[in-house]
């Protein structure tokens, strides 16, 4: 996977992804659905969103097969007033070669602590999102999609 040249993302939404920690997955193959939450950290340079698992894990292997997957990233911190929240689509890879450098030095620049649990990085190509933010206005959305 090479750096993504892509439809240019609104900053508030780059800022919002850059300052969370989890993300829900989900996957599904077979008509079987799961959802997994991970720690995540956010590449600007593949538009992806990194996060460590193990292969063995039901959403590693639906996401092996089915590569596309969705999911969702909710603040930290709810605040009932404050809704801030992104739905997503993509496209589940495994990174390589300088890339997986490159996808390393990132996760573990977010979650060094994460050096010392198993697992392998897993990464997932945002293709498209909604990001509801009503701190910009009751209801306020904005959309980003790569095509």
């Amino acid at each position: 996977m090479e750096a993504l040249q892509t439809a240019k993302m609104d900053e508030s939404i780059v800022a919002f992804l850059k300052s969370q920690t989890a993300v829900t997955l989900a996957t599904s193959s077979d008509n079987i659905p799961c959802c997994a939450i991970c720690f995540f950290a956010y590449s600007e340079k593949y538009n992806a969103l990194i996060f460590k698992s193990n292969k063995e894990t039901m959403h590693i292997v639906q996401a092996i097969e089915n590569k596309e997957l969705s999911g969702s990233v909710l603040p930290d911190k709810l605040d009932a007033t404050r809704i801030k929240g992104i739905q997503f689509c993509g496209v589940f890879f495994e990174p390589e070669g300088s890339v997986l450098n490159d996808i390393q030095k990132t996760y573990y620049k977010k979650f060094p602590l994460a050096l010392a649990v198993k697992g392998n990085m897993f990464a997932v190509e945002l293709t498209s999102l909604k990001f509801t933010d009503n701190t910009l206005g009751f209801g306020k959305k904005l959309f980003w999609s790569k095509y």
